[in-house]
């Protein structure tokens, strides 16, 4: 079957000559000039590709990207524009695409970054693991993982805080999984990406006829978590009437469907994430302090990525482990150019940003090294040093304990330490040889 592309441009022009062009190299090809037209497109194909301008009138492309993201995360985009800049192609890599190029295109490589990433695409045996462990080598983040594990067999709301893309979602994820509730429910509501207009119907559900698109009775996202856990993602961009509605379930645990007059109970888990400052929203009437401090029985705070680059070996491995599965690569790491660029960025998207970045050199990597060559654009720009001491000392500690670790649940055997760490027998004799584990 034909890999089905979508290009959303605002210039006609544009939409249809990189059509024929893809057309002719074997692809099937949707066009709109309308951004809003995308999610409707989305829902309406099956879409393998898109290709996103990033400058369109009342609709960004980076916005547009987002909402893309958060209704089809799996799908790869790559962003084009006539105004490009390092600081734009990286936003772009934060939130999710895989590339990014300037106009005129280079159509050339278009095509086979296109090439690539479908091929790669069709390759897919097994999703990737769904987070990185819990493990971490700098001081912050040890203090996070150990309210996570005391704080998952209660009940207690937790609220995270933290940076877009520093890992709100998979803490989440771990409070639920380290849980009681495990085999229950785990539901993920994107408060930011719902329109206020449909938020209340989404969480709570609605009767038949309570409004005008109401055809059916819609069972809402508390009670399909019920006996599990909810993750209100983005919470501070709730409107106060929902949060109004929020307190109540959290206080009495039970609410009503829109245009209902039956009394629901629910016994569900609150976890509450944002990367806004709540307490300067209750001074400007945005957000309940008695929600807030409802919520933020117990409060974790996640370090941007900047901040705890000791974590860059174990994030690393383990995306490399999880896209190389995804992909069919065997790559067993990194070259000591790449190591620089990636302890030289300040990542900006955090680990998002980190991942994004990954996947894409995964896709490229023919070997079993990544090099820089297979780094998007904007990366192979940054000039990479040697590590300061105190991270390789720190990332050497981490390492060894990771090893030591492995080799004690595997009876000292090697070969199945090895297996377990997902490394070749001799990378591992290597690692062990230079951090003297005898």
């Amino acid at each position: 079957m034909k890999s089905t592309i979508l290009i959303i441009d605002d210039e006609i022009g544009m939409c249809r000559s990189l059509a024929e062009l893809l057309e002719k190299s074997g692809y099937t090809c949707l066009f709109t000039t309308n951004p809003h037209r995308t999610l409707p497109f989305l829902e309406e194909n099956a879409v393998d590709l898109l290709i996103l301008d990033v400058r369109m009138p009342g609709l960004g492309g980076i916005d547009l990207l987002k909402s893309v993201k958060t209704h089809n995360p799996d799908l790869p985009v790559i962003m084009i524009t006539g105004y490009p800049a390092v600081d734009t192609a990286v936003t772009a890599m934060r939130f999710g695409a895989v590339n990014f190029f300037p106009k005129p295109l280079p159509y050339q490589e278009l095509l086979q970054e296109i090439k690539t990433v479908l091929g790669s695409r069709e390759k897919i045996s097994a999703p990737p693991p769904p987070s990185p462990l819990l493990e971490s080598a700098n001081r912050e983040m040890r203090e996070v993982i150990e309210v996570i594990h005391k704080v998952s067999p209660t009940k207690a709301p937790v609220i995270i805080t933290g940076e877009s893309g520093t890992g709100k979602e998979l803490a989440a994820g771990a409070l639920h999984h380290l849980s009681a509730r495990r085999d229950g429910p785990f539901v993920k509501v994107n408060c930011a990406a719902i329109p206020d207009s449909l938020l209340e119907s989404e969480l709570f559900g609605h009767e038949k006829g309570s409004f005008t698109d109401a055809k059916t009775r819609h069972k809402g996202k508390f009670e399909a978590a019920h006996g599990g856990s909810i993750f209100l993602d983005e919470i501070g961009d709730m409107n106060l009437k929902t949060q109004a509605k929020i307190l109540r379930i959290l206080q009495e645990q039970e609410f009503q469907r829109l245009g209902g007059h039956e009394v629901i109970k629910t016994d569900t888990r609150f976890i509450a994430a944002t990367n806004k400052d709540i307490p300067r929203l209750i001074e400007e009437g945005l957000f309940r302090e008695d929600l807030y401090y409802r919520l933020s029985v117990i409060c974790i705070h996640l370090p941007p990525l900047k901040d705890r680059l000791e974590d860059l070996p174990v994030l690393i491995n383990h995306f490399l482990m999880s896209f190389g599965n995804l992909y069919g690569k065997n790559i067993r790491g990194i070259s000591s150019e790449v190591e620089g660029v990636l302890y030289a960025h300040t990542w900006p998207g955090n680990i998002r940003e980190l991942k994004n970045c990954l996947e894409r050199a995964v896709i490229f990597c023919d070997g079993d090294t990544l090099k820089r060559e297979h780094l998007p654009k904007q990366y192979k720009e940054i000039h990479g040093g040697y590590l300061p001491r105190e991270i390789e000392t720190a990332r050497n500690a981490l390492e060894k304990e990771i090893i030591l670790k492995a080799l004690s649940e595997t009876g000292g055997r090697r070969q199945e330490a090895a297996e377990r760490l997902k490394m070749h027998r001799k990378t591992l004799y290597n690692k062990m040889k230079r951090l003297g584990i005898e």
